[in-house]
């Protein structure tokens, strides 16, 4: 459920996790198998609310011409390329940051409070189309959001919003540029498990890898549709004042 709701609304789902991780005295964001199921769950969620859009770029891609669809899909690798540059050359430089404790967790919401606060105040600029500049920029804010506690939707449509571009679009384009990302880590963990060079998932049931993949799921089309409704709407400073609460509180109790 938390990871349903947090993939997409603005608040960080790796932050929630481990806030929840420690709150409950759980681990399961070690277990890869786990891991896996609940984000093959959100992208597929993904794929139910935004399948007229994906379709449209699917039937503009096959016509194999420079189109408005292609545009889109270039947009979206131009995008791709830092969060790529991260996981190939600083994989485990970002698997100590997870494992260094919640100061870090409460540090990066409050970061995120001000980007959504920022982006809130911003006077507003009418872009027609997402340039491959700005693809690349909002790719930028991605890649920075693998911190924990630093929301990756938050991230990429507030730096969106700061650029200029349109609400109705960046919402869109932020929760399509994600899918590669998380099926290309899921594929990768996933062969780990099966060539046994990962420990854990063997100990956990298939009623709880079920119940899990269909919570998360559940719970991120709930999330998705209403965060698309969100930014249109320019409601993004309630987030902004949540993250903020939540990460004040985080940063205390990690101190005491």
């Amino acid at each position: 459920m938390i990871q349903g709701l947090t993939e997409y609304l603005p608040v960080s789902s790796s932050g929630h996790l481990a806030i929840g991780s420690a709150l409950f005295d759980i681990q399961g964001e070690d277990n890869l198998t786990f891991t896996i199921v609940v984000h093959v769950a959100t992208v597929l969620s993904t794929l139910v609310i935004l399948w007229k859009e994906i379709g449209w770029i699917f039937r503009g891609l096959f016509k194999f011409e420079m189109n408005d669809e292609t545009k889109y899909v270039i947009n979206i690798i131009v995008s791709m390329i830092p969060i790529g540059i991260v996981g190939v050359f600083f994989k485990d430089t970002v698997e100590e940051i997870f494992g260094s404790g919640l100061l870090i967790v409460g540090l990066m919401l409050l970061v995120t409070a001000s980007l959504l606060a920022f982006s809130y105040f911003a006077k507003p600029r009418t872009k027609e189309h997402i340039s491959m500049k700005d693809a690349f920029i909002i790719g930028l804010a991605q890649a920075c959001a693998v911190m924990p506690g630093l929301s990756r939707s938050g991230s990429t449509i507030a730096t969106g919003l700061l650029l200029g571009d349109k609400k109705e679009k960046l919402a869109q384009f932020s929760f399509l540029m994600v899918i590669p990302p998380i099926l290309g880590e899921a594929l990768l963990d996933g062969m780990k498990i099966v060539k046994g060079a990962a420990e854990g998932g063997g100990d956990i049931s298939l009623l709880a890898l079920v119940v899990g993949f269909l919570s998360a799921f559940a719970f991120g089309c709930l999330a998705c549709k209403w965060m698309i409704d969100i930014v249109k709407k320019g409601k993004l400073i309630y987030f902004a004042i949540y993250c903020a609460i939540v990460g004040a509180i985080t940063v205390g109790c990690s101190l005491i």
